[in-house]
């Protein structure tokens, strides 16, 4: 991310606010558009395309069966985006990821040259299915990629089509055989995405949706170009200099060791989010403003993406886990404690 974010904030021309509306209508028709074959889960579907919008990646974590996979393909073809799955096991390697060269003959010379075979990381939306179930060499392989749009083999920089994200699933409930992120990797992830179980209603719906022989096809809603264009706008959004204020007091206030964080914060948290959690914030709380037509930024914008934002960012204590408080407990008191004023 760029550490400059309020970019182009005070140039706000007519286009922009055009733009804003354009996006809040879109993001109506892609929720009504995935309802056809998704049930539920409307909180996940604006968070991603928070982070697509806002051009950071995403950690999903939920059980088996709530249709991570088919949602993401679904966002994939509204989007006329190129849709790549990548399964990580134990024994998938770099090369898996990224691609490989070979040795390929030519017709009619014979002559032999190496040519380099593109892996599935080259596409729009990458989706790394149990991305903690590989060895750490191939989840570093996603580094360069998530932060640089770009991989090298041989020596050689292949840039990587725009646009680009890349969410990674985890299973919450299977840690045997696991390959835990290191808190590097996780704090390239702009959001941590938990997604629940469905109500009774909406699990009934899935029951016999899923049972008949309908196959909705999804209309095409935007294209790559429209989503950086977007992209681009979403840097515009006017963030005041009290809001970026607030933003920073929130994740300085997530520092056990710092002189004035809460004391609760000292009791239940051993480390705190770094500098990476403010611009995730303020590009979150922009996107999210733009999602819903405002051209500003507010408080609520930021205490809305606080949660996915800080969630994989901090690291509790054993009082924490012997209490019973969560990470999203500890970030719900922050938003309501930290001080709005500049």
């Amino acid at each position: 991310m760029a550490t400059d974010l309020n970019a182009g904030a005070g140039q706000v021309d007519d286009q922009d606010l055009k733009a804003a509306d354009q996006a809040a209508e879109v993001y109506g028709k892609l929720t009504n558009e995935l309802s056809r074959v998704i049930v539920g889960q409307e909180e996940v579907l604006k968070q991603v395309l928070i982070a697509l919008f806002a051009q950071g990646h995403c950690l999903l974590e939920g059980v088996p069966g709530l249709a991570k996979t088919l949602m993401i393909s679904s966002i994939s073809e509204m989007l006329s985006l190129d849709f790549s799955r990548i399964q990580f096991t134990p024994d998938l390697m770099p090369s898996d990821i990224v691609g490989t060269e070979i040795l390929e003959e030519e017709e009619g010379t014979g002559r032999r040259r190496m040519k380099f075979v593109k892996g599935p990381i080259f596409g729009n939306i990458i989706l790394g299915d149990e991305i903690n179930r590989t060895p750490p060499k191939t989840q570093a392989a996603l580094l360069q990629a998530m932060q640089e749009y770009q991989v090298t083999i041989a020596g050689q920089t292949f840039d990587l089509d725009r646009p680009f994200l890349v969410l990674g699933t985890q299973n919450p409930i299977e840690q045997e055989g696991t390959y835990p992120l290191p808190e590097a990797q996780l704090d390239r992830f702009m959001f941590r995405i938990l997604i629940d179980y469905p109500t009774f209603e909406e699990e009934l719906q899935i029951a016999e949706t899923t049972t008949s022989q309908d196959k909705p096809t999804l209309n095409s809603l935007l294209d790559g170009a429209e989503i950086m264009q977007l992209q681009q706008v979403v840097r515009k959004v006017i963030v005041s200099k009290s809001i970026a204020a607030y933003a920073v007091r929130l994740v300085r206030g997530t520092r056990p060791n710092a002189d004035d964080s809460p004391d609760f914060v000292k009791q239940y948290l051993t480390w705190g989010a770094g500098p990476r959690a403010c611009q995730a914030l303020l590009m979150g709380a922009k996107a999210n403003a733009l999602l819903e037509g405002r051209f500003n930024a507010s408080i609520e914008d930021i205490r809305y993406v606080a949660f996915p934002v800080l969630r994989h960012r901090l690291v509790t204590s054993f009082s924490a886990e012997s209490d019973g408080v969560t990470t999203d407990t500890i970030i719900d008191r922050l938003c309501k404690e930290t001080s709005e004023e500049l």
